[in-house]
């Protein structure tokens, strides 16, 4: 937060100059202080949420990496004129603890072409597939893996408070 302070110092200031750095710096450090103090911030939970933002960054280089990957499939699949379309609806478990992992979870796989989230009821999903290869490896996919950290790592945040 620190940081974001200083940034926003220097973007309001329009202009970048030592003296406008260090007086940010020391206005910055008052009101982190200030935060610190009364509005129950800490540095080890400022370095945990740093840490979460990466992952979520991380989640959604992955997402747009399998929403192409899923559109290439789909747009193969329906541009063949050899095969038959196959749709499945696949049911499958996840060991997720967050109602918002989950939803993340299930927006993620609707938003991948060819894959829609029919149904989730706790911990089941139910996927309805545009054919049988879309629907491999959709309970051990790299979302879940991430959502797993996210989740382990916000449980370390709220532990902090």
């Amino acid at each position: 937060m620190y940081f974001v302070l200083v940034l926003l110092w220097i973007i309001f200031n329009g202009q970048f100059t030592a003296e406008i750095l260090l007086f940010g710096m020391g206005i910055s450090a008052v009101i982190y202080l200030f935060m610190c103090k009364f509005l129950d911030f800490s540095i080890s939970r400022d370095v945990l949420m740093f840490r979460e933002f990466f992952l979520f960054a991380h989640y959604l280089v992955i997402l747009l990496a399998e929403i192409l990957k899923a559109n290439a499939a789909a747009f193969k699949l329906l541009m063949s004129s050899k095969r038959d379309i196959e749709p499945v609806i696949v049911h499958f478990r996840t060991e997720l603890e967050t109602n918002t992992a989950r939803v993340l979870l299930a927006n993620s796989i609707t938003l991948t072409p060819g894959t829609i989230t029919v149904s989730l009821e706790g911990n089941e999903y139910e996927v309805h597939c545009l054919d049988k290869e879309l629907a491999v490896g959709l309970n051990t996919s790299s979302f879940v893996t991430i959502l797993k950290k996210m989740e382990k790592l916000r449980g370390s945040i709220k532990k902090e408070r």
